[in-house]
Order: structure tokens, then C-alpha cells, then sequence
């Protein structure tokens, strides 16, 4: 309730536009670049080199993001769609919300414990899982742009990012040894306890911004894959496949549990492709997620 009551309060605000035109621009912006930053990096520099090596948490998350990728790619390729279309409708169908949603739920549902893992199934997020997509997106372009075009242009996005670079700086911190002075991880704590909330209002106030038409029976499809085949997948895995410790495994399902998140909007925005259907199932799935999210964590808390 705390974390979708927050979603409302931002959607709300920007449906009556109590907060001015250009919140929802400026919030996001305090949320990706300064806020969720400074968690991320500041979980990443406590972080050990045995957690890395956890198969199990890349086995679990990220066969339930290749698995339904791969069935959504194959469904609309069957149906004509086009390639890069069908590569946004794969975003669509399973690149979670992990950063605006998924690090707020883990923290209050599992606690401290899931941060780390929470923190490795973004950076998979953010890296071979938008990869993956701006590949086949690239590959349906104008003239099928050359290998080193392409590289250029997805390394290029993924240096850029940064949820990507502050994960990895706080990695190479934790690798050297090197102990954060007091002030700093105090400063850390207090602009990244903005993250949290921040993240949550500005969802409501995208949701709010949502205008896009769609087909229905297409963003039903992607948000059946999003909220139910891939955290079944991930819990399968998670649970009865690999070992990895309770926490790990929870925030496995969790993450991959949550509503699509905006960035395959924005990918479907740059490249003028599916933009409705992509809107339609972050709008859709987030509303659709406040009873499944509810019923995935009172079967998880109950199990354990």
C-alpha cells in the first residue's frame, strides 16, 4: 500500500497538475541521475566477490527475461510483425521496472539482504537486456548498419547510462579495498534516501502523461508475459532448480515480477516504434500489478 499509494499521489499530481508543467521531466532526472545513483553505488562498494559468482541469481533472472523475450520475438514474427517492432514488443513483455519500483519494494518486503541482489538484477537490466534490444532494433534499420556502426552506437548508450556507471564505480571501489570516508557513505545515505519516493511519484506522474492509444489484445498479450509467465519462470528456477540464499531467490521472482518499466517506453520513443502498445503495457501492467504484487509477496513472506 505505501508503495502504490506513492504511484497515486504522483499521479494525482500530474493529472491536476499540482506540481507545473515540467515535473515529470525534472523528477526523473533527479531520480536517474543523482538519487538511485548514489544507492546503487553505495550497495555496490559493501558488495564481496563471492556474491558475483552467484550463478544462481543469473540463471533465475535472466532466463526469465530471455525465455519470454524470445516466445514474444517468435509470437509477432509470426504474425508480420517486423523485426524492430517485435524487439520493442519484447521490452515490453519483460524489461521490468527494477530501478523505480523494484528497489523500493525489495528493500521494505526483504529488507537490507536484497539490496545487493536487487542491485545485480538492475545492472542486468540496464546492460545485456537493453543491449539485446537496441541490437535488433539497429539490425532492422536502414540498410542494416554495419558491426562496427552498431557497436558504436549500443556501447555508446550503455557507457552513458547511468544506472549502468554507478554500480560499476561502487564495484571497483568494493574490488580495490578501498573504505568510503564517513561523510561520504553519510552523503550517499541521504541522497539516496530520496530515491525511493522520488522514484515512486515520478511512475504516477508518467502514468498520468499516458495518451497513447492501443490495441488491447496485443498489450494483454505483453503484460500476461510480463506479470505472469516471467516471474513463474523466475520462481521455478529460483526455488526448485539452483541454490541461492532466501533472500537472493525472492528478489529473483520480485524483480522479475514487476510492471514494464518506462525505459522500453523511452527505446519505443527514440526509435518511433510500438510507441502505443509500449505505453499501453506500462500503464496497464503497473495498474494490473498492484494485485499481483500483492499476492507474489504474501505467498513469499508466508513461505518463509
Amino acid at each position: 500500500m505505501p508503495v502504490f499509494g506513492l504511484i497515486l499521489t504522483g499521479w494525482v499530481a500530474g493529472r491536476y497538475r499540482l506540481l507545473g508543467g515540467d515535473v515529470t521531466g525534472a523528477l526523473n532526472g533527479f531520480v536517474v541521475y543523482l538519487a538511485l545513483p548514489a544507492v546503487l553505488f553505495q550497495a555496490m562498494t559493501h558488495i564481496r566477490p563471492a556474491d558475483l559468482a552467484n550463478g544462481g541469481l543469473l540463471a533465475a533472472y535472466g532466463l526469465a527475461i530471455l525465455l519470454p523475450f524470445a516466445l514474444s520475438i517468435v509470437v509477432s514474427r509470426r504474425l508480420g510483425t517486423s523485426l524492430g517492432d517485435s524487439a520493442i514488443q519484447g521490452m515490453s513483455a519483460t524489461f521490468s521496472n527494477v530501478g523505480y519500483m523494484g528497489i523500493p519494494l525489495c528493500r521494505m518486503a526483504f529488507g537490507e539482504d536484497s539490496l545487493i541482489p536487487g542491485v545485480i538484477t538492475m545492472v542486468i537490466t540496464a546492460c545485456p537486456h537493453f543491449a539485446l534490444a537496441l541490437v535488433l532494433l539497429e539490425l532492422d534499420g536502414p540498410g542494416r548498419r554495419g558491426v562496427g556502426r552498431l557497436t558504436r552506437r549500443v556501447g555508446g548508450a550503455l557507457i552513458r547510462n547511468p544506472l549502468l556507471i554507478s554500480p560499476v564505480a561502487g564495484l571497483g571501489v568494493a574490488l580495490l579495498g578501498i573504505d568510503p570516508p564517513v561523510f561520504v557513505d553519510r552523503f550517499l545515505l541521504l541522497l539516496g534516501g530520496a530515491a525511493t519516493p522520488c522514484a515512486l511519484v515520478a511512475t504516477g506522474l508518467m502514468l498520468a502523461e499516458t495518451t497513447e492509444r492501443f490495441q488491447f489484445a496485443l498489450v494483454g498479450r505483453l503484460v500476461v508475459l510480463k506479470l505472469l509467465i516471467q516471474p513463474a519462470i523466475a520462481w521455478v528456477i529460483a526455488f526448485h532448480v539452483v541454490s541461492m540464499p532466501p533472500s537472493w531467490a525472492e528478489t529473483a521472482v520480485l524483480m522479475s515480477a514487476l510492471p514494464t518499466g518506462a525505459g522500453a517506453f523511452i527505446l519505443a520513443k527514440l526509435y518511433g516504434r510500438e510507441v502505443g502498445s509500449t505505453s499501453g503495457a506500462v500503464f496497464l501492467s503497473t495498474l494490473l500489478s498492484f494485485a499481483t504484487l500483492s499476492a507474489l509477496l504474501a505467498v513469499l513472506t508466508k513461505a518463509t
